[in-house]
């Protein structure tokens, strides 16, 4: 229950990570550093949150359901 807890907390993290980075590319006209770091942002959580279903994958805490 603890992992289904935590991928779907890191999962909408991601989402506004993603809609945070929409938001400083319509608004911000000078650059475009807060709208990388965004996306930095979302990517490493994404990659973190496929090796977290890696491990708990190996060591048994999500499987079948059946």
């Amino acid at each position: 229950m603890l992992i289904k807890i935590i991928v779907v907390l890191t999962l909408i993290v991601i989402v506004g990570s993603l809609f945070s980075a929409l938001f400083f590319l319509s608004k911000d006209k000078t650059g475009g550093d807060r709208t990388v770091k965004a996306l930095t942002v979302r990517i490493g959580l994404s990659i973190l949150l496929f090796i977290l279903l890696l491990i708990a994958g190996k060591f048994g805490l999500i499987g079948h359901p059946l």
